[in-house]
């Protein structure tokens, strides 16, 4: 029986970054297979679901970049992505604490931010009957363009920990990569 009350989250690392030389972490741009990948994950998104209602990104260029290849993918059912300062190296408590003030009308929720609090994070919300198989391979590394998806019960403002069930962890690849 599906649940309609049942609100989604998809936390999303960023996809695979280039290292510069002399470039400030916060201003390192997508590498080519992170662009793909993070299209492919948007490809994901729109083909599997679930599709966002609001887009909470980390102000770093790598996530901003990531949220327009998927944005691109979404295509018309991309909505504004807003960019969250906070969730720019952040711990597991501050996603949290960004998570807790997304407003309740949100029913489908996707944030792309950084490791390790974005692991982290997805850990701490885990209830005990979440996907066995999703939890040992988010807690295996989440990987750049991994999504790890949650079903939310209950209200935005009082996730702080084993109160969402992950259902679904993957980290989407461009077939490029192969190339």
């Amino acid at each position: 029986m599906i649940r309609h009350d049942v609100k989604k989250l998809v936390l999303m690392r960023h996809a695979e970054a280039e290292h510069p030389w002399g470039v400030a972490d916060h201003d390192r741009p997508l590498h080519r297979s992170g662009a793909a990948d993070a299209a492919e994950a948007g490809r994901r998104l729109l083909g599997r679901g679930p599709v966002p209602d609001m887009i909470l990104c980390s102000s770093a260029l790598r996530a901003r970049q990531t949220c327009t290849w998927v944005c691109s993918e979404l295509g018309d059912l991309a909505p504004t992505a807003k960019l969250e300062q906070a969730l720019y190296q952040a711990d597991d408590a501050r996603i949290l604490a960004v998570l807790n003030h997304v407003p309740e009308t949100v029913g489908s929720l996707l944030v792309i931010g950084h490791l390790p609090g974005l692991r982290d994070a997805g850990l701490r919300l885990a209830t005990p009957d979440s996907d066995y198989d999703a939890v040992m391979a988010l807690a295996d590394g989440c990987p750049t363009s991994a999504l790890a998806v949650f079903d939310v019960p209950g209200p935005w403002a009082e996730l702080d920990g084993a109160d969402a069930r992950l259902v679904d962890f993957c980290v989407p690849r461009s077939a490029a990569r192969d190339r």
